[in-house]
């Protein structure tokens, strides 16, 4: 999916919303657990209940790996799913990978040729030869990890060098040389309020994956008034807030009630910070 055809499905349904698909076989409904494969399952209801109200789904890989083969199973059956169903929806491998160049050929080839997938996240630590060979895939997208939300990004994200960049400033602009906005995304955390005018500064025109509206606090109006663009540039991610907004048999339909809530925010939000001029 190319940056404009996101846009324009952003524009269609008044929503950049991505449904996170972190489901936690210990969290679904207990009623799920008697079926073949529960995970799938679960994950079938809440896309056919949020498909209407989002643009994205970000299926994230440590809740499968963690389920062993059949795990790796419903991930595969659930992006299957997806394409199928609603093969509009931009859909993220939310992987965080990050190795030497070999082995990044490895996660790629899995995850671009093998699942079809849109995008996935990447760790920018290794450098270079670690990120370049998801690269490789013409409309596939890597999205880096900038800036994010949890208490030990402190431990690096935000240390400075003699010059005063700090670090997560440095992998924003060394990054654009291996790729423009066309192939690159970041991920910049919800909570980082008014930091999203420094990361703008450095990347005004590329798309931010934004985790943390919702279940950690981030505010969906800072997000948008500091970091939206010409063509939104943003895909704010909700997964517990959404998927789990009941444990009971009607979580799809109060599923299909958050989702819509949030996209009725991010229409008024597309309203009031979208730059259509100038």
């Amino acid at each position: 999916m190319t940056k404009q055809q996101l846009f324009e499905q952003i524009q269609k349904k008044q929503s950049f919303l991505c449904v996170g698909l972190d489901s936690d076989i210990k969290k679904i409904p207990e009623h799920l657990l008697d079926t073949d494969d529960p995970l799938y399952t679960f994950n079938k209801a809440i896309i056919d209940a949020t498909a209407p109200y989002c643009v994205a789904y970000k299926p994230n890989m440590a809740f499968y790996e963690s389920e062993g083969v059949k795990g790796w199973f419903a991930f595969e059956k659930t992006v299957a799913y997806i394409r199928q169903r609603h093969p509009q929806h931009f859909i993220i491998a939310d992987a965080k990978r990050g190795d030497i160049g070999n082995t990044s050929e490895m996660y790629a080839r899995s995850f671009f040729d093998e699942i079809k997938l849109d995008a996935v996240t990447v760790a920018p630590y290794m450098g270079a030869d670690s990120v370049k060979p998801f690269l490789l895939y013409p409309e596939k997208w890597v999205i880096l990890l900038a800036l994010t939300s949890n208490e030990g990004s402190h431990d690096f994200q935000l240390s400075t060098d003699e010059k005063g960049e700090r670090l997560f400033e440095k992998v924003l602009r060394v990054s654009q040389e291996w790729a423009d906005d066309e192939q690159m995304m970041y991920v910049v955390g919800a909570t980082r309020g008014q930091l999203f005018e420094d990361v703008r500064r450095i990347v005004p025109g590329h798309f931010l994956l934004v985790p943390g509206v919702g279940a950690q606090g981030g505010s969906l109006e800072e997000v948008c008034r500091y970091g939206m663009n010409r063509q939104c540039g943003l895909l704010v991610n909700s997964s517990r807030g959404i998927i789990y907004a009941s444990h009971d048999e009607d979580y799809a339909d109060a599923a299909c009630e958050a989702a819509r809530k949030l996209q009725q925010e991010m229409k008024e939000m597309l309203g009031k910070y979208l730059i259509t001029e100038g």
